[in-house]
């Protein structure tokens, strides 16, 4: 299903069905510019909860309330799918990717169950080539990167890395705990709370794709990622 108007827009917002995230941070969303929003499925009783309008709510409708259903049947467009061989979440990037979305934030997409959110952070990773998703955790903002990247940080900014495996290797520039062609392998080594020395920060990955762990806060205050 297409969208005539509305995919001129290049960003969206994405609301699960894990722990509420706060309307602070969800306006500040929406207000630079992810405001197109998306429910996945149960994600729809946060936006409800919130006094959060969505456009379109995604899902095979098992977890939405009847309340929340009814209560946006006339306001939002309601996107039933029976495939099961994709979560709720998955059905919604497909939705945006498919629409010309080129960015996404994924809001309450931690939380409630552990399996949930270990595998939300590995949809960053399934549609990283397809669509740039910042996944948000409480006051905290994760995303992926290959290859080498320029990165605009705040002199002082705690900025954390992980790999996924032994293959993947990071050299950096700019950081006080300098990474010299290493690998961080999850489970085995990580450079957790590293800190920007220089107003950018250079990370050249080799051979995969890491995460970076950034607080919001500072991203927010210096206006470091997301601007309307």
């Amino acid at each position: 299903m297409k969208i005539v108007k509305e995919n001129k827009k290049k960003k969206c917002l994405i609301l699960a069905n894990g722990n509420k995230p706060s309307k602070y941070w969800i306006n500040y969303f929406i207000r630079t510019g992810y405001n197109f929003v998306i429910c996945a499925d149960g994600g729809a009783d946060n936006a409800k909860q919130l006094g959060i309008q969505p456009k379109i709510i995604i899902g095979d409708l098992d977890s939405i309330s009847a309340q929340t259903l009814k209560h946006y049947e006339n306001t939002a467009q309601i996107i039933k799918y029976k495939r099961q061989n994709d979560t709720d979440l998955e059905k919604s990037i497909k939705f945006a990717v498919k629409n010309g979305f080129e960015e996404v934030v994924l809001c309450g997409a931690t939380g409630n169950r552990l399996d949930h959110t270990f595998g939300n952070l590995g949809v960053v990773l399934k549609f990283n080539d397809k669509i740039k998703i910042f996944l948000h955790h409480h006051k905290s903002i994760l995303y992926a990167i290959k290859g080498s990247n320029i990165i605009p940080t705040h002199e002082g900014e705690t900025i954390s890395f992980y790999g996924i495996d032994n293959k993947t290797k990071f050299i950096s520039k700019g950081l006080k705990y300098p990474l010299r062609n290493v690998s961080l392998p999850f489970g085995i080594s990580e450079s957790t709370s590293n800190v920007a020395k220089t107003k950018n920060i250079t990370i050249k990955i080799s051979g995969g794709t890491g995460f970076v762990i950034r607080d919001l806060e500072t991203v927010k205050k210096y206006d470091l990622i997301f601007h309307a």
